[in-house]
């Protein structure tokens, strides 16, 4: 079960991994800049305030983070243990990179040995690696120079935000239309570039994004 500490501590791991502080999170989730301030997490009695379930949702819409994800946070800052290093690592690959199919096996996994990596504030999958963002494309939700963390094996489903690559080697940040048997569709993050359309044997893999660090 989580707890009020859990639920307030996952909220500032959240900010931490998308480079916000709590106030910063607030406002971008549309919501007052001060509403996760420390001093709104407990009455002036001393009793337990929670966030809301509309703050919450509107978060986890910001920064598309899933429930899941989150309750993964609140469990790890419920456990008082120092995450291991190793647990928390993943490697760091360029969009460059990532259009050559030779750093990738089959699965959308990074392949060998001797990248460089990125430390996460929070635990990751054994599967997960860091993609820095190149260029304008995927403004304004993700500028160049940040960090998407992506999940080759996370199921998908419309409206998620995810990596794909192209058999001819293009690589775009989008977001999931359709992912049917014949046929993906992607939304642009962008307005100025366009959506996207392709047959499902043009699509070598597509990875869900699972946090954006900025």
């Amino acid at each position: 079960m989580l707890s009020h500490e859990n639920v307030w501590a996952a909220i500032d791991a959240l900010a931490r991994i998308n480079g916000m502080s709590v106030s910063a999170l607030a406002r971008g989730a549309g919501l007052d800049p001060t509403a996760f301030n420390k001093s709104k997490r407990r009455s002036a009695d001393g009793r337990a305030r929670w966030p809301s379930t509309e703050s919450l949702s509107r978060v986890l819409e910001a920064t598309g983070c899933t429930l899941g994800e989150f309750e993964a946070l609140a469990a790890g800052d419920a456990s008082g243990a120092p995450i291991p290093a190793d647990a928390r690592t993943v490697p760091l690959i360029g969009f460059a990179q990532a259009g050559d199919g030779g750093y990738f096996d089959d699965a959308g996994f990074p392949a060998g040995f001797g990248w460089d990596t990125v430390e996460l504030p929070t635990r990751a999958s054994g599967q997960s690696y860091a993609l820095k963002v190149q260029g304008d494309s995927m403004l304004p939700l993700y500028r160049d120079g940040d960090t998407l963390i992506v999940e080759p094996h996370a199921s998908l489903r419309a409206g998620d935000r995810v990596v794909v690559r192209t058999c001819n080697g293009e690589i775009m940040a989008k977001i999931l239309k359709r992912f049917g048997p014949d046929r993906v569709e992607l939304l642009s993050l962008n307005p100025e570039h366009p959506d996207r359309a392709f047959s499902r044997s043009e699509i070598e893999w597509a990875a869900r994004i699972v946090w954006a660090s900025q």
